[in-house]
């Protein structure tokens, strides 16, 4: 009867630490994905502002010389804003594809 008490208990400590190792290890792998998430965010939040005042700036400016070209400035706004209404239909349109392309992005970025 001793005998199977001296056999059991390692087996319990080791049951047990390897509870403890699995648990540390699930930890540091969370730790690892979020701030690998944070870090994206925050280099992308960096980054969308200047890209946006970029692309404003570009379209003020096509929108002054396609004006200019067209006699009236107000022309090349109208042609500026029918462009990204075009845009904006082919994208509604392609929503479905984009929707499910991100969600696979998302889900082997956190995979991995």
């Amino acid at each position: 009867m001793e005998d199977k008490k001296t056999f059991i208990e390692p087996l319990f400590e080791r049951v047990e630490e390897y509870g403890k190792t699995s648990f540390e290890l699930f930890k540091l792998k969370a730790v690892d994905k979020g701030s690998d998430i944070a870090s994206t965010v925050v280099s992308r939040g960096v980054m969308v502002p200047v890209f946006l005042m970029v692309t404003v700036l570009v379209n003020i400016g096509a929108a002054l010389w396609l004006g200019d070209l067209l006699g009236e400035l107000y022309y090349g706004f109208f042609c500026v804003a029918g462009f990204y209404t075009i845009v904006g239909i082919v994208l509604y349109f392609l929503r479905k594809r984009i929707k499910k392309h991100v969600s696979n992005v998302i889900i082997l970025q956190m995979l991995n």
